[in-house]
């Protein structure tokens, strides 16, 4: 199993997280989503994972990812 490690933006609460999760689990190559909500970083582990899809669906939901 794949890990990316993602930092999000604006990431402030336990909704947030979940709308994270939610919303990335949903991608096919996604098995399992971690969020830390104190400093936006976002754990996927999965197989075949593109960090560039991640970023992308991450801005999606409205949390793009740091630069």
């Amino acid at each position: 199993m794949e890990t990316v490690e993602l930092t999000a933006t604006k990431v402030k609460c336990g909704g947030c997280a979940a709308a994270i999760r939610s919303g990335l689990e949903a991608l096919p190559a996604v098995a399992e989503v971690e969020v830390d909500v104190a400093s936006g970083r976002v754990t996927v582990r999965g197989e075949g994972l593109d960090p560039a899809r991640l970023a992308a669906r991450l801005a999606e939901l409205g949390y793009p990812v740091a630069a």
